[in-house]
C-alpha cells in the first residue's frame, strides 16, 4: 500500500516557470496549472525515443495510457450510473463503450491537437492512427498522477462528457458494423465468411481486400490499411444494403 500511496499521490512540486511554449499551451488545454510538467512530457514521449529513467526503466505513454484508461472509464462508469438509473449491467457497458470507442478517442485527441506535443524519433506519417486516442488517454493519466482524481475527473467531464455524452444519440450509435452483421447471421442461422481476397491496388502502402458472403453470395467487398478496417468497411457496407431486415432483428 505505501508503494501505491507514493505512486498516486498528489504532487507537491511547485509550477515551473511559465514560459515554455509546451507549458503555456498545455496549461490553456487543461484548463488549469500544471504542478509536475514531467509526467505532461512523459505523456507525449513516444518509445522511438528510446528514453529511460536512473533505473533503466522505459520512459514514454504506454503505462500513462494504461492508467488513463482506468481513470477515464472510472469516470464514465459514475457518470452513467448516476444518470441512467434504470439501465441494468449490460446496457451500462455497452454505452460506456460507445464512448471510450477507439474511434471516439481517436477523435478527442486529433480535436485537442496532442500529436503536435509528441517527442519522437520516426516521422508522424508512420503513426497509427491510434495513437490520437493513446495520448488522450496518457494525458489523463498525467492529470491523475500530477493533481489527483478530482482534477482528473473534472477534465473527462469538461472534455468527454459535457460537448460528447447525450444518452438519447448513443443509444442509436453503431460501434462495430462487424458486429451487427454477424448477430444479425447467426440470429438467422445465416452461414457468413470473411475472406482476403487478390488486391492488384497501386498504393505504396500495403492493402487488405475482404470480400463478405453471406449464404454463399458476395454481399460486399472493401479495401483497406488493414485487415479488422476492411472487414468493419465491407459489415458497414453489408448493413446499409440489409438495413431494413437486420433493424427487424
Amino acid at each position: 500500500m505505501g508503494f501505491l500511496k507514493k505512486i498516486f499521490s498528489k504532487s507537491s512540486r511547485p509550477a515551473p516557470q511559465q514560459g515554455g511554449i509546451f507549458f503555456t499551451e498545455l496549461e490553456t488545454t487543461l484548463g488549469f496549472t500544471p504542478l509536475n510538467i514531467a509526467h505532461y512530457k512523459r505523456a507525449f514521449t513516444h518509445r522511438s525515443s528510446n528514453k529511460t529513467d536512473d533505473k533503466g526503466n522505459p520512459l514514454n505513454y504506454e503505462r500513462l495510457e494504461f492508467l488513463g484508461d482506468a481513470m477515464l472509464g472510472s469516470v464514465i462508469a459514475a457518470h452513467l450510473f448516476n444518470e441512467v438509473p434504470a439501465g441494468d449491467e449490460g446496457y451500462l457497458t455497452k454505452m460506456r463503450s460507445k464512448i471510450v470507442s477507439r474511434e471516439h478517442l481517436n477523435e478527442l485527441g486529433r480535436d485537442l491537437n496532442l500529436i503536435k506535443w509528441v517527442e519522437s524519433k520516426v516521422s508522424a506519417q508512420h503513426f497509427g492512427e491510434n495513437i490520437h486516442g493513446n495520448l488522450f488517454e496518457a494525458l489523463i493519466g498525467a492529470i491523475y498522477l500530477d493533481r489527483g482524481f478530482e482534477y482528473c475527473e473534472k477534465f473527462i467531464h469538461q472534455k468527454v462528457v459535457e460537448p460528447y455524452v447525450d444518452i438519447a444519440k448513443l443509444e442509436g450509435k453503431v460501434i462495430s458494423y462487424k458486429s451487427l452483421v454477424i448477430e444479425w447471421c447467426q440470429k438467422q442461422k445465416k452461414s457468413f465468411n470473411y475472406e482476403v481476397y487478390e488486391d492488384n491496388g497501386k498504393e505504396g502502402q500495403k492493402h487488405f481486400a475482404i470480400k463478405l458472403t453471406i449464404d454463399g453470395r458476395i454481399v460486399a467487398r472493401a479495401r483497406a490499411t488493414s485487415k479488422k478496417k476492411a472487414e468493419e468497411k465491407a459489415s458497414q457496407r453489408a448493413f446499409f444494403a440489409f438495413q431494413e431486415k437486420i433493424n427487424k432483428k
